[in-house]
């Protein structure tokens, strides 16, 4: 925990340490005993920053929910037409970056980005609330909009016309797989001595060690 008395006015790192010995071989493994040691504690454990490139090179990110890890990576949902949609299907190099800041923790994941399949994405659709379904179905993510009347407008067409059944995922809604081929552990340490471990896929997991 950050604790930002008169004796350590900047918030030094003191929770907690990393080394080799603690590192599961897998990093998979080790992520999500991380995450189970941060969600109980994290309002939304399962928030992850997600970088990608436009057409011209130019760095982009937001915020995203991982809805899955696999044993070769991390799953999210979105509108394929987005933003994030069109630049990772100009260039699907990504990074997913999670931040515990309760335990001073930080996991970097770097990899190509593919689709799901088709009956995942379905599969998924379909646990999702209702008023999220129909959210999905209407928006055209990242166009430019008249207003938040025109929206809501869109909404209430779609909930008066769907009524009583089923709401199909649109084509245009699904899932997304960040295949990780390197895994970067941080953890905060005292005067900025942080500890950072990386694990980088060749055939098998190889581990490093990072100067902070």
């Amino acid at each position: 925990m950050v604790n930002r008395d008169a004796d350590n006015p900047h918030g030094d790192y003191r929770w907690g340490t990393l080394t080799l010995d603690e590192l599961d071989p897998d990093p998979i493994a080790q992520f999500r005993k991380w995450f189970d040691e941060s969600a109980p504690h994290m309002p939304i454990p399962d928030a992850a920053t997600l970088a990608t490139v436009d057409e011209h090179g130019a760095p982009d990110a937001r915020v995203v929910l991982c809805r899955g890890v696999d044993d070769d990576g991390f799953v999210f949902y979105t509108n394929y037409n987005s933003a994030k949609g069109q630049q990772l299907a100009h260039n699907n190099a990504a990074t997913m970056l999670f931040f515990w800041d309760r335990f001073e923790r930080q996991v970097r994941i770097r990899g190509p980005v593919h689709a799901i399949d088709a009956a995942r994405s379905d599969a998924y659709f379909q646990r999702r609330p209702r008023g999220s379904q129909i959210a999905a179905t209407a928006s055209a993510q990242s166009e430019v909009i008249a207003s938040r009347d025109e929206l809501e407008t869109r909404v209430a067409d779609l909930t008066a016309r769907l009524d009583g059944q089923p709401i199909p995922r649109p084509s245009h809604w699904g899932g997304y797989k960040l295949v990780a081929t390197t895994i970067e552990f941080w953890q905060g340490r005292e005067s900025r001595l942080h500890d950072r471990l990386k694990y980088k896929k060749t055939k098998t997991w190889q581990i490093e060690r990072l100067a902070p």
